[in-house]
């Protein structure tokens, strides 16, 4: 049997490139798209969307995009709280701009409100995060 070994001819004379972040700027207050933004605007405004979208329920999304809350409706706090920080460092992590999550407290504002704040460590800077679940259905 004879072995043919290809030769390493690649030329090493180019450049990586990284894609710019640059996106429409969403102005959720107005409900409206207002110019473009980037840099660590684009990534809060996607995690805005991720934490904001329920996982598996839109057809237009890919099944790693969004979160899972609707399994934690009618749940008790003591079971919310852990799997509340599961299910966003699950669905925050699929954006390959986001290093780690962590710092996670919880406040239980409510009875059926929980407030989570943590960091987001992200390749261009840290972001802190300060979202309301509401355990009756509702991630705000």
């Amino acid at each position: 049997m004879i072995k043919i070994i290809p030769q390493n001819n690649i030329k090493e004379d180019f450049t990586i490139e990284e894609k710019s972040n640059k996106t429409y700027k969403l102005n959720i207050e107005k409900n409206v798209i207002e110019g473009k933004c980037e840099g660590i605007e684009a990534i809060k405004q996607t995690i805005y969307c991720i934490l904001n979208t329920e996982r598996f329920e839109y057809l237009i999304y890919s099944w790693d995009y969004g979160i899972e809350i609707k399994n934690l409706i009618g749940e008790q706090s003591t079971y919310v709280i852990p799997e509340l920080e599961r299910v966003i460092k699950e669905a925050l992590m699929q954006d390959d701009r986001i290093e780690d999550i962590k710092e996670f407290t919880f406040n239980k504002t409510s009875k059926n409100e929980i407030t989570v704040i943590f960091k987001v460590i992200t390749s261009i800077g840290d972001i802190i995060i300060k979202k309301e679940v509401n355990i009756n259905g509702e991630l705000r």
